[in-house]
């Protein structure tokens, strides 16, 4: 029985190989880099021949003038980002929801995913125009209206909360579908039985809706605290400059700036390979508190 069933499933198995060659081919082998990490590395040379310095790297990564700047700025905008990526695609999956005309509602969750697929290099130059403190339309709104204009992209007050809001004006669009389609698979016999007990709009939607959205939340959630020290590099990069590393440098920017633009590659490495250890760290506390408080697996 064992056998037939290996030869049944052995189809299934042989479309896997493809998968799995690509992934050890640029997951796996690229792994052997993090020696880097404790050597003192030069171009020319290869992981064996670099002299070693053990923990070297990693002392004069803590001693950087700027790391603890650095390591503040990737945790608030990253907190950021997740409680917007959740609270604001929440939002809007409860107010379409109430929509009754298909049509609209249709058309409003195709022009809110379109931003989606957008890359930050051509939507980079866009905010960069729109935002401009000199002839960008929202500058432009604001003198209409009586107000100063702000330089967004260059006043280190306002460059995170940019990030944040045009990052959330990004994505919220394809949570917003995820949250929609969990609404589906609430029992519609329970607001049958809510209307007839005389329960309102906003209470079914208390006391139904969000305990049924409850488990996506969760997951959400507790995948977004893998990515705590990731701020989004592609985001950052396109956006920022010189006059705003103080609020918007993070880890993946100086692992950059550090790697390719002063040629320290083993310091990068170690900068690098501090933040993934972090991570791995954080995501496996977030699935065994999901576990252990909400009763939920991922896996």
């Amino acid at each position: 029985m064992t056998t037939r069933k290996w030869i049944r499933e052995m189809p299934l198995h042989v479309m896997l190989i493809p998968t799995v060659v690509l992934l050890i081919a640029f997951s796996y082998v690229p792994m052997t880099g993090i020696a880097i990490a404790f050597q003192n590395f030069y171009p020319g040379h290869n992981f064996f021949s670099s002299p070693w310095v053990g923990w070297e790297n990693f002392q004069y990564m803590l001693q950087l003038p700027g790391t603890l700047q650095v390591l503040y700025n990737t945790l608030f905008i990253a907190v950021l980002k997740i409680v917007a990526n959740l609270v604001v695609p929440i939002v809007m999956a409860l107010l379409l929801n109430e929509v009754r005309k298909m049509w609209f509602k249709r058309s409003v969750q195709t022009i809110v995913y379109l931003p989606y697929f957008i890359s930050w290099v051509l939507l980079g130059g866009i905010l960069v125009d729109i935002l401009s403190p000199s002839q960008g339309i929202v500058n432009e709104i604001l003198k209409a209206v009586g107000l100063p204009s702000v330089y967004f992209l260059g006043d280190n007050h306002w460059f995170p909360f940019t990030l944040v809001a045009t990052n959330t004006w990004k994505e919220f669009g394809f949570n917003t579908i995820v949250f929609l389609a969990a609404l589906t698979g609430i029992n519609p016999s329970l607001y049958e039985a809510a209307c007839i007990d005389g329960a309102s709009r906003w209470k079914q939607t208390l006391k139904i809706t969000l305990p049924g959205l409850l488990p996506i939340i969760i997951l959400l959630a507790t995948l977004s605290l893998g990515n705590v020290l990731n701020a989004g590099f592609d985001q950052v990069f396109n956006l920022y400059n010189a006059s705003v590393y103080e609020s918007g440098d993070i880890i993946d920017t100086m692992v950059y700036r550090i790697g390719m633009g002063d040629g320290q590659y083993s310091v990068a490495t170690a900068v690098g390979l501090f933040k993934s250890v972090v991570s791995f760290i954080l995501i496996s506390v977030s699935y065994l508190l999901a576990y252990r408080f909400a009763n939920y697996r991922i896996f």
